[in-house]
């Protein structure tokens, strides 16, 4: 979308080996830096199929999957989320219940676009890869797994997002919280608040102030036998 005229300036569409009948793009990051016109980097979020990373040449539109079902953008099959001090998992109006599983979702770039930091939705495990090696398809994808580092346990996030310096922002929505990780993996909480009720979607400004959405995301009628709990207004810190 080009903003200042407010029109459509583009549209990528993906072939079906791409996009499955599964995938739930969620977030989304880019990098002008690299090829013609740049890469975009989306996280295939699926409850119900492979999670992935999907690469998206810019210039070209060509797009592929990488990390396809790969323990590192899968849910964590021992993780069980507890929010507001209660087990999230989907509860149908019938009364039947399942487990809630979700996989890659927040993503993150360091600022000179190198790194891609990640994690699936439903685990407290932080991952990173090489900008470069998600883009060469000369890797094959059997061996693409032995290039994402492990940064260890962040708790349980949504959103992420990078500084400057390298630093990464990322939400504890099952303590109200957000946490920062260094370069050097040395994690620390900066803010913790019963008001951070699932945070999501970061943002830095040019202020230097970090924002962030806060979407009662486990509120939902799916985690409530039909009943929405979400409450007005929602707060952005």
């Amino acid at each position: 979308m080009d903003l200042k005229t407010n029109t459509i300036r583009r549209v990528y569409t993906f072939t079906e080996d791409v996009v499955l009948p599964t995938t739930y793009l969620n977030d989304v990051r880019f990098d002008f830096r690299v090829g013609k016109v740049g890469y975009a980097y989306i996280t295939d979020s699926s409850s119900k199929g492979p999670g992935a990373i999907i690469v998206v040449d810019l210039d070209t539109g060509n797009a592929f999957r990488r990390l396809n079902g790969a323990n590192s953008t899968s849910p964590d099959p021992y993780f069980i989320p507890k929010v507001e001090g209660k087990v999230l998992m989907n509860r149908n109006k019938d009364g039947e219940t399942s487990p809630f599983r979700l996989a890659s979702d927040g993503i993150a770039i360091s600022p000179d676009g190198k790194v891609l930091f990640f994690c699936p939705l439903t685990s407290r495990h932080l991952f990173s890869i090489s900008t470069e090696a998600l883009r060469d398809r000369n890797i094959p994808d059997k061996d693409l797994p032995y290039h994402v580092e492990y940064w260890g346990e962040k708790g349980a996030s949504d959103g992420m997002i990078t500084d400057a310096k390298g630093a990464v922002y990322a939400g504890d929505y099952e303590n109200n919280s957000i946490r920062k990780i260094l370069p050097n993996g040395t994690m620390e909480t900066i803010a913790h608040d019963p008001r951070i009720l699932w945070p999501d979607t970061f943002s830095i400004g040019p202020e230097e102030y970090l924002y962030v959405i806060v979407n009662q995301l486990h509120r939902q009628v799916r985690f409530h036998c039909g009943k929405d709990l979400r409450q007005k207004p929602s707060y952005e810190n």
